[in-house]
């Protein structure tokens, strides 16, 4: 490496050194997640000599940038790529551009042959030909998903380009992710993690990370017939109809009560009971302080409201209003020893904002954390470091939900008024 940085030098002639670029990508993401740049086998094994599919997106993207840095007249070529995290935050008019349909091509591949998408991909990345392969052979497994924001994110992708475009293709896999979707849902108006099944916790009904509301924001649109969604047939609309009611019906029946008072939910619930159920070995049997969040924001784009709506998302906010832990600061303090460098530390600060635990126990209203070894504790610093440092342990989405989606809610069914009805979980 030195050798050429020295013939660079002595023979002035442009370098990119790509070396030291990625020596640098690779420290700032740490040892595990640097690991997501290499390729793994059919068994998982990691790969190190070549790139998966992030390694190709990202070392590609930087060489790019490095080659137009050092021969400028090469900048009109440079190709600004979209990434998966920011597709759905274009202007309208981009849905129809080239990298808009190149992406929705990407998602066509990636569609498994059941209707629904994995998670956890970056699906704008550019496609080789090994990669291809390869996604395309894994058409036929069943491990699709709405974790994640996986299979309606693609969706809506889709509605948008196919809105911009009129190509049937867009068409025909929105459709078959839609019934995808439809067929997920349990009879009981929940969803699962994963469908087909899984048998285990991926079973459960899944508010964790918006999955349940994500689908049913997701068929909301469809029911309203929003502009993106207008392609759709009224039978589509229908049954989007349907599976909202069911869902709130579900949502309404796995609402946590404690003392006679409706609180907020678990993160997953049990498919069968509807009772608050555990997932991984961290994620405890709780009333969940962000998951909740997006339930609540959900009922409340209800438009007229039943009683029972009403009673939901007055009983929940209570619980925030009751749960905000005030006095407290979560901060990364330094520390060099350590693998991340750095600890995730609770600090007392009279003027810090006020925060929620992502997990409160069920009839104390305690805040809980655990390990991987599932043992309840009380204090965020009793867990192991990995499981301290890796997980999201207080949040602040509720911070909004109280100072401005609840009172304009508020105004919202005072002026329309609730819908009556003698479905009392409608």
């Amino acid at each position: 490496v030195e050798v050429v940085r020295q013939l660079a030098a002595a023979q002035n002639i442009p370098l990119i050194d790509l070396y030291a670029l990625t020596v640098k990508q690779a420290e700032e993401l740490g040892p595990g997640p640097a690991e997501s740049l290499g390729r793994r086998d059919k068994d998982g094994k990691l790969d190190t000599t070549h790139l998966g599919p992030r390694g190709q997106r990202e070392i590609g993207a930087m060489a790019a940038q490095s080659l137009v840095r050092v021969v400028p007249a090469l900048r009109s070529y440079l190709h600004e790529l979209v990434s998966w995290r920011d597709a759905m935050r274009q202007k309208p008019a981009w849905y129809g551009s080239a990298e808009a349909i190149r992406i929705a091509d990407n998602l066509l591949l990636y569609q498994h042959d059941n209707g629904g998408w994995e998670k956890n991909i970056d699906m704008a990345a550019p496609l080789g030909s090994a990669a291809r392969t390869e996604v395309i052979a894994a058409k036929k497994e069943a491990h699709t998903t709405i974790d994640n924001d996986a299979t309606y994110t693609q969706m809506n992708f889709l509605a948008r380009v196919y809105t911009e475009t009129n190509r049937a293709d867009y068409k025909d896999s929105f459709e078959r992710g839609l019934a995808y979707l439809l067929q997920a849902q349990y009879p009981n108006g929940g969803w699962p993690q994963f469908y087909p099944l899984r048998h285990g916790y991926w079973d459960h009904i899944t508010y964790n990370d918006d999955a349940m509301t994500g689908v049913l924001n997701t068929l909301r649109a469809i029911a309203g017939k929003e502009p993106d969604y207008a392609f759709l047939s009224d039978d589509d609309r229908a049954k989007a109809r349907a599976a909202i009611q069911k869902g709130v019906v579900c949502i309404l029946k796995t609402q946590v009560v404690v003392a006679s008072k409706p609180t907020v939910w678990c993160a997953q619930h049990d498919e069968k009971t509807l009772a608050p159920a555990m997932a991984r070995k961290y994620e405890l049997v709780s009333l969940s302080g962000s998951e909740s969040v997006g339930v609540v924001q959900f009922l409340m784009g209800l438009d007229h409201p039943s009683p029972e709506v009403i009673r939901a998302v007055e009983g929940a906010v209570a619980w925030f209003k009751a749960s905000q832990i005030k006095g407290v600061r979560v901060e990364h303090k330094p520390e060099p020893e350590t693998p991340k460098g750095w600890d995730t530390v609770v600090i007392a600060d009279a003027s810090a904002p006020p925060v929620w635990a992502r997990f409160y126990e069920i009839g104390t209203n305690r805040p809980i954390f655990s390990g991987r070894d599932s043992v309840l504790k009380y204090s965020l610093a009793e867990i192991e470091y990995e499981r301290r440092n890796g997980y999201r342990w207080y949040v602040d989405r509720p911070a909004k939900l109280l100072s401005e989606d609840y009172p304009k809610w508020k105004t919202k069914i005072q002026n329309t008024g609730p819908r009556m009805n003698t479905n009392k979980h409608e």
